[in-house]
């Protein structure tokens, strides 16, 4: 059960505009699709209205809908979640909460909210969820311990690995320049506008970028401003074509966050490595432990522009043949058929 589409333009996509609910089977997989008032706005109003406008119909769908004995429910959105384990409890199923990021503390670390009245009503929504699950499936180890700081309810650790076939040859193009990529959402998190505006990229390094989001307006007019910088925007690419392109065309892959944010571990890290690029990490935390662990590549602290393009020159100067290695790591580290055994398990113990 998910929204009518509409991520990341945040527009309704074509074939669902003017509906308010679709049901199709993909994959031999049943899905329920309801209405959602769709923004990427940057406004916290709007994106909470948005959020709302899908906890409701939801929240309908639900109550009026035969639904199986168990339910994964995904968190963030914080009010999504919230009505969903609202009510599935109701109606006795047992609820498993994948837990991916911290609400409301992120938004905290953000420093896109402050400690209010409304912050702390926020954490004891987050705190319900918690406590009325029957099993919290959390994405980093951070996650695990500040559930069991609040409630009772089991945590099983549970990353994002990716699961995809790459072609047999996977060796990059030859050529004179050096591709560094970032590919993802263009938002507020992960501050694409701002590094673009802070860094020095040597004659010979290019930053390319693809994806979509809130800063993706201001980002190509800041590219248009300013050719010689060497960033070019490429829009959005289906998963097949970008991985072809990073698979053959790619140095380096960056993965930033404007800060170091408690709990946060993003997926990229693991479908870097299964790609095999060398990663240049940019936040502190677990994320960063991963990285230096498996020695996937440097780790920068948020917003340190002047470490980082230090590690510019010296990326324009040498070349790296880690490729091999990087993959043989993730294949062995980061499977995704072995630890959801590990879930099946846990699953059907409840």
């Amino acid at each position: 059960m998910c929204p009518l589409p509409n991520y990341p333009n945040g527009k309704t996509f074509d074939g669902y505009q003017g509906k308010i609910k679709h049901k199709s089977v993909e994959k031999n997989i049943t899905v329920y699709r309801t209405w959602v008032f769709p923004s990427n706005s940057k406004s916290k109003v709007v994106r909470l209205i948005s959020m709302l406008s899908f906890s409701f119909s939801l929240s309908v769908f639900l109550l009026f809908t035969k639904t199986p004995k168990k339910v994964i429910i995904q968190s963030p959105p914080l009010f999504v979640a919230y009505f969903s384990v609202l009510m599935n409890k109701i109606k006795g199923k047992k609820i498993i909460l994948n837990v991916s990021d911290l609400w409301p503390l992120a938004g905290k670390e953000l420093g896109v909210m402050t400690e209010s009245f409304s912050y702390r009503m926020l954490e004891k929504i987050e705190r319900f969820n918690y406590k009325n699950a029957n099993l919290v499936l959390g994405q980093s180890n951070e996650i695990c311990t500040h559930v069991k700081e609040s409630v009772s309810t089991k945590t099983v650790l549970y990353r994002n690995y990716p699961k995809f076939l790459l072609q047999k040859n996977t060796t990059a193009e030859t050529s004179e320049k050096i591709h560094v990529v970032y590919a993802g959402l263009l938002g507020v998190a992960q501050g694409i506008v701002t590094l673009c505006k802070n860094i020095r990229l040597p004659e010979n390094v290019i930053l390319d970028i693809y994806g979509n989001g809130a800063e993706k307006a201001e980002l190509i007019a800041f590219i248009e401003k300013n050719p010689h910088k060497n960033i070019f925007f490429h829009g959005e690419l289906t998963r097949t074509a970008l991985h072809e392109i990073l698979t053959h065309k790619a140095d380096y892959a960056i993965i930033p966050l404007v800060n170091r944010i408690y709990g946060s571990v993003p997926s990229k890290i693991f479908e870097m490595a299964h790609i095999g690029l060398p990663i240049i990490y940019i936040a502190g935390g677990e994320g960063g432990d991963i990285v230096k662990e498996f020695q996937l590549g440097t780790v920068i602290a948020p917003q340190d522009y002047e470490s980082l393009n230090r590690l510019f020159l010296k990326v324009s100067k040498t070349s790296s043949n880690s490729r091999v290695k990087i993959r043989e790591i993730a294949e062995e580290h980061f499977s995704f058929d072995r630890q959801l055994d590990v879930i099946d398990e846990e699953i059907k113990k409840i």
